[in-house]
């Protein structure tokens, strides 16, 4: 398995009228919660809006990036040394990353 395949990137997982046009948050949690139960860290790189952490046991990580900009350089390594961490704990970890969009951050 390479790293690569340990990696789900998303975009926002929504509710209400958004979800219509963006990935039901449910939705999100039921699938992480199939296919990577107890497995997964959600790591949310929008610095504009965030949701009830429940959704995903908890296992939420919020990077503050504006969109349309480079993250500063204090967040990439706190995002990339959590990362790193997470996954060492167990070789079936993955990470779901997103921002709003799913590709801008």
């Amino acid at each position: 398995v390479s790293s690569t395949d340990r990696i789900i990137a998303m975009s926002f997982p929504s509710s209400g009228k958004q979800s219509f046009y963006r990935n039901p948050i449910t939705e999100v949690a039921r699938f992480l919660d199939t296919k990577h139960a107890d497995h997964y860290k959600v790591y949310n790189l929008c610095s504009e809006k965030g949701y009830d952490p429940k959704y995903f046991h908890y296992r939420v990580e919020r990077i503050f990036i504006d969109d349309h900009n480079v993250p500063a350089l204090q967040d990439m390594l706190k995002f990339t040394a959590s990362v790193r961490e997470w996954m060492s704990q167990d070789e079936k970890n993955v990470i779901a990353i997103h921002c709003k969009g799913g590709k801008g951050r």
